[in-house]
């Protein structure tokens, strides 16, 4: 009995396991809801698809956080001195902004660049070879007597702080697990914003106890530490099979650098004609570098990205904004000790409040961003920015320090207010598989604002050579006006669905 019950009992077996067999086919082909399988897990050496694991994650984030502070810092902590650099070199005030320029110069032409080399190679080893080269470079502007080196060594410090400002956001990605991305990326922002308004009050540190070559000698002990902590901490990430468009990168370096180099060739009373010529030709490259990059599939300049609105507004605040930032932080240390009699030590620590309020105020803008439009919140910041600036370009002719205190202070909390929100904006409207590009695009408009920025300082200090400072924060809170009117456009402009 118990073989024929079998015997009868096989076809409906059969029958009944086949059809089974069929439907999980067709269900993981099709069906919206698949059986759950297990999958292998993939390597988090090269994918890192969950983030690196504690306590790697906390070292990946302290030498982020270590070459960003450098990189970003290095782009203002010279600001305070300049009258001493250029007292001791010999040269004139105008001149000394140089040394300033050529940083944020090298940074400008390069860093699209070496971010298309970060997608090609890793982000991991472009970072650690801009780390390098920016320790390098330190050592040299540490060690240098005349101008001119002083400028060859800040381009290839440039270069170097390109490298780790390029990739960071993208080595942010692999750092953290995709639930905690955003926390990431608002590291990084307050690490921006603090490290851009922290120059002046780290320079008066230095100043109060060593000369001005040790504000670049600093960097050399962190800059090899962060380097030898990224070398066993940073993940390596996934490479683009594409090739490095080399046509694109010399197109992309010319034209932001004769745009930059024609700007400052105002301001230092360069020939009409000469700088006319410069930017005719600019314009000419920038519009074969367009043409030539929307037509292709990896862009090295990403500008199908300014195809979106609210991107598009978001790029054009922050350019805005940074250019008075910078007009402030280059004109604010000749107005405070050669109109105002104030030291050099003094100078920076009365320009603390600045980050200061910053510090305090970017965490919190974040959050509010989560709530209201980052358009409203930036047109907000942007006009206590302006209202700042203007309040200190008509300071007394004798102000006391609470005076210039709580205008530092206007400055960056509406700077700091401003920032957050901006930034989230534009790395939050761009495709999740374009965040690169967004990021360069990010870093990109900060740096062409800050370079403009220095090279108008440079020209209202030929043009006025008794109030230019003054003029110079006024003119900036013109732009801070400009930007907040920008950023307030953004109100009704909807961020796109990806």
């Amino acid at each position: 009995m118990g073989k024929a019950a079998l015997a009868a009992a096989a076809p409906i077996v059969k029958r009944t396991i086949r059809p089974r067999q069929q439907d999980e086919s067709s269900t993981l082909n099709n069906d919206p809801m698949p059986i759950p399988t297990r999958t292998p897990a993939a390597p988090a050496r090269s994918e890192a698809p969950l983030g690196l694991p504690v306590p790697q994650r906390y070292w990946a984030v302290a030498t982020i956080a270590l070459a960003l502070i450098m990189s970003v810092l290095d782009g203002t902590i010279v600001n305070v001195a300049l009258p001493a650099i250029a007292a001791e070199l010999g040269v004139s005030a105008a001149q000394s902004v140089w040394v300033v320029n050529a940083y944020q110069l090298a940074i400008m032409v390069s860093l699209l660049p070496l971010a298309s080399l970060g997608d090609i190679f890793g982000y991991r080893l472009v970072y650690l070879a801009g780390l390098l080269v920016f320790t390098i470079a330190s050592l040299i502007c540490a060690t240098t007597d005349s101008l001119s080196t002083l400028v060859a060594a800040r381009v290839l410090q440039g270069v170097g702080a390109a490298g780790v400002m390029s990739v960071n956001t993208a080595l942010v990605r692999f750092i953290y697990p995709p639930r905690q991305l955003g926390r990431g990326i608002g590291i990084n922002t307050l690490i921006v914003a603090t490290s851009a308004s922290l120059g002046p009050t780290v320079a008066a540190g230095i100043l109060a106890v060593a000369d001005w070559p040790w504000l670049f000698a600093i960097n050399v002990p962190f800059g090899l530490i962060a380097l030898l902590i990224g070398l066993r901490a940073l993940p390596h990430t996934p490479r683009s099979p594409h090739r490095f468009d080399i046509a694109g990168a010399v197109l992309n370096m010319f034209t932001f650098g004769l745009i930059i180099i024609s700007i400052d060739g105002i301001g230092h009373g360069e020939a009409p004609q000469w700088i006319a010529a410069q930017l005719l030709v600019a314009v000419l490259l920038g519009t074969i570098l367009i043409r030539r990059e929307l037509s292709r599939k990896a862009p090295l300049l990403p500008v199908d990205l300014l195809r979106i609105p609210i991107f598009a507004l978001s790029i054009g605040t922050s350019v805005c904004s940074f250019t008075g930032q910078m007009l402030a932080f280059v004109s604010l240390p000749f107005f405070l000790q050669t109109v105002l009699g104030r030291g050099q030590v003094e100078t920076g620590l009365l320009m603390t409040p600045w980050p200061l309020a910053v510090a305090v105020i970017a965490p919190i803008a974040g959050r509010l961003a989560d709530r209201y439009p980052a358009g409203l919140l930036g047109a907000i910041g942007l006009s206590l920015f302006a209202s700042g600036l203007a309040l200190l370009g008509t300071l007394p002719d004798r102000p006391s320090d609470f005076d210039i205190v709580w205008r530092m202070a206007l400055c960056g909390f509406g700077f700091g207010l401003f920032q957050s929100p901006n930034n989230r904006t534009i790395i939050s409207s761009a495709p999740r598989a374009r965040s690169g590009g967004a990021s360069g695009m990010l870093s990109t408009a900060r740096l062409l604002g800050q370079t403009s920025g220095a090279a108008l300082a440079a020209l209202i200090f030929n043009l006025l050579t008794d109030h230019g400072s003054a003029t110079a924060l006024l003119i900036a809170a013109a732009f801070a006006i400009v930007a907040a009117g920008v950023s307030l456009v953004r109100v009704k402009t909807p961020l796109p669905r990806h």
